[in-house]
């Protein structure tokens, strides 16, 4: 009994090292895969965060788009929510993704997906129906949207006065760029 405890020992910490090791090779790649877009000096710094493998900061060749940093990131979730975002959209130095989910990451057991509001085509007595949207910010995201023309990443939605950082931590989960 006691052999057969040790045996299982050994090779429960040979895989945990093996793993360990695989990991720093995964992240070192990653690094690697984003340094060697660097062309002369004309690289990007670009953030991303949410639904994604490996969330951080990369650099990036300057002449990217939204679907190469995923790539370098490793890819989004299987709760990554595609309406949230624009693979086609290029990089601009500084800029900071955000991959809403699909599905509530704090109920487990969900089977529904979380109901959204679409930023580009719904009114604003629909885009009330997120928390922490009264009628004026609704009135005001409507009215960002007329003038500018649609919102290209959620993060646009910042743009719009009286959505700042808090407001929009709290509903980055409930909107989208289009419909399905």
């Amino acid at each position: 009994m006691g052999k057969i405890f040790i045996a299982v020992l050994i090779v429960t910490i040979t895989m945990i090292v093996a793993f360990s090791v695989i990991e720093q090779t995964n992240a070192q790649n990653a690094s690697a895969i984003g340094s060697s877009l660097v062309v002369d000096g004309n690289s990007i710094s670009v953030s991303i965060s949410g639904e994604i493998t490996r969330s951080g900061t990369y650099l990036l060749d300057i002449n990217t788009s939204l679907s190469d940093l995923i790539s370098v990131a490793s890819g989004t979730t299987s709760n990554a929510d595609s309406l949230a975002y624009d693979t086609s959209y290029p990089l601009v130095d500084g800029l900071s993704f955000y991959i809403a989910p699909k599905y509530d990451n704090t109920d487990v057991c969900s089977l529904e997906p979380i109901t959204k509001v679409n930023i580009n085509n719904d009114t604003p007595t629909k885009l009330q129906t997120i928390s922490g949207i009264g009628s004026a910010v609704a009135s005001a995201i409507v009215s960002y949207r007329d003038a500018n023309g649609d919102y290209k990443r959620i993060e646009d939605i910042k743009n719009v006065s009286g959505i700042g950082n808090a407001t929009f931590e709290k509903i980055k989960n409930y909107i989208v760029l289009r419909n399905a």
